[in-house]
């Protein structure tokens, strides 16, 4: 897969960009050129969010940009927007891949696996959202967001993250003092610890920060 170009488009929050960190990792691993949105690249990855009708808009705008970009392109939306909207995205015709909050490790499978006789499919699941993606971002800075926790039990009336990033639930402390054993190793001082609601932390392990 050497030789290949991919660009990434982030929307939103911290744990966003950590997620499309992590994801970048396995293409950089895997012999893929990262390259600017703006360029011509032979994956585009998506990682929307929809917590504004703005950035829902900002979402359909850069899924659009990347079709323009590259007519053969492969464009795969993940993020809050392709978990609660994913018809929506459908109906552009424009997007290969629609990935909900429990498949974004799917990504790299669905790399390995594509090819030109694959036919659209979305992987979303709007009422069991409890996987967690291990997630931390590297190489853009001098700090790293290393996400510990992720959804929200509150179901508050305003906010659609419960719908969109699923229950509280959490990593591990084991899991996470690893992930941040690896961010150390490659040289980063300063580990900021994030996540939706991290004040739940230990509600799936039942374990505290403390």
């Amino acid at each position: 897969m050497s030789n290949k170009k991919v660009a990434f488009f982030t929307l939103g929050c911290k744990l966003n960009f950590a997620e499309t960190s992590t994801i970048s990792r396995f293409f950089t691993s895997n012999g893929f050129e990262i390259v600017k949105f703006a360029d011509i690249a032979d994956y585009y990855i998506i990682n929307s969010c929809t917590v504004t009708s703005n950035a829902n808009k900002k979402s359909r705008n850069a899924i659009s940009r990347a079709r323009k970009k590259n007519a053969k392109a492969v464009i795969i939306v993940t993020g809050c927007y392709a978990q609660l909207k994913d018809r929506e995205i459908e109906d552009l015709h424009l997007a290969d891949y629609i990935i909900g909050a429990n498949d974004k490790a799917q990504i790299e499978t669905i790399i390995e696996k594509h090819s030109d006789l694959i036919q659209f499919k979305y992987l979303t699941d709007h009422k069991n959202v409890e996987s967690f993606f291990p997630a931390y971002s590297m190489g853009d800075r001098t700090r790293s967001f290393l996400k510990i926790q992720d959804g929200c039990d509150y179901f508050c009336a305003y906010c659609t993250i419960p719908y969109a990033r699923g229950r509280s639930r959490n990593e591990s402390i084991k899991s996470i003092i690893k992930n941040a054993e690896n961010i150390a190793l490659g040289g980063i001082k300063e580990i900021i610890l994030t996540g939706v609601n991290i004040g739940d932390f230990g509600k799936s392990t039942g374990e505290n920060l403390f």
